[in-house]
């Protein structure tokens, strides 16, 4: 009970200094500091709210981010599409502390026997893709954000399935997730500057709002980048890879805003790839 109150009265201390200090010791006793932490909470004390939730979130960061690098060193190859969620989850936990995973999960939940409902084994494939479509792109509203592309949270798997917004490889994980909840063997194609997914032969585009991608669509992507049209940009990717590229994205967005980020995210890439 002393210590308790000890540290409430630290936590509610008016010098950023003192604050500080007892927010990091906490941080490093970790998980066994979580449960005390908690009971924190009760005090209905909107600063130790402020700060205790801060501490969990650092402490929650730390887990994610030993497990992210253990994943990294040893992803399997088979079961790729689990570890792939796993690791996106992990990503967010350590990018945005005290971000809200577990909500996220629910909903990839609820929204994979939504889709097993609209989309059932029976249907031809052409009327599976373009209710898979309609399902993503108007039921749930998932489309490209155009305003803020670049904003980081485009690519955190729970703020795109918060916000309905995403980038084109964020918002395909949430394809390929849902899919397989459903029991739909939805793949990720790694398209140059543009990832799309596909239903047995038919590509489809989440920036678009889950839109069918023609031949000559794809031939206008590749030509606005003037690359030719190449068997290999239209297999499959893997999930290691998929998981790279998604790296690969926030770095770019990381590399002169956050040197301690970027250098996590180069480790991570280059466990993925095996040293």
């Amino acid at each position: 009970m002393a210590q308790r109150e000890a540290i409430l009265k630290l936590l509610r201390d008016d010098d950023p200094e003192t604050v500080a200090l007892v927010r990091e010791q906490l941080v490093l006793r970790g998980a066994p500091a979580r449960e005390g932490l908690r009971d924190l909470l009760s005090e209905g004390d909107a600063v130790v709210s402020r700060h205790v939730g801060a501490i969990l979130g650092r402490i929650d960061a730390n887990e994610a981010q030993r497990e992210l690098a253990a994943l990294c060193r040893n992803f399997p190859d088979a079961d790729g599409l689990a570890a792939l969620e796993k690791a996106a989850f992990l990503l967010a936990r350590c990018l945005e502390p005290g971000i809200d995973a577990a909500s996220a999960r629910r909903q990839l939940d609820a929204w994979g026997a939504q889709l097993a409902r609209r989309v059932p084994e029976t249907l031809p494939e052409g009327e599976k893709v373009r209710r898979v479509g309609d399902f993503f792109g108007q039921e749930l509203g998932l489309h490209g954000d155009t305003e803020h592309y670049y904003e980081v949270g485009n690519s955190l798997l729970p703020k795109v399935i918060a916000t309905r917004r995403g980038i084109p490889l964020s918002l395909s994980l949430v394809y390929l997730f849902t899919g397989a909840r459903a029991g739909l063997a939805i793949e990720g194609v790694s398209f140059p500057g543009h990832f799309l997914v596909r239903l047995g032969d038919s590509l489809l585009d989440p920036f678009k709002g889950g839109r069918f991608l023609s031949d000559c669509n794809a031939a206008a992507i590749l030509a606005r980048q003037n690359l030719p049209i190449m068997p290999e940009y239209f297999r499959s990717a893997a999930s290691r890879m998929i998981f790279h590229r998604m790296l690969a994205n926030l770095l770019y967005l990381y590399r002169c805003e956050d040197g301690k980020v970027a250098d996590l995210l180069e480790g991570w890439m280059h466990d993925l790839k095996g040293g």
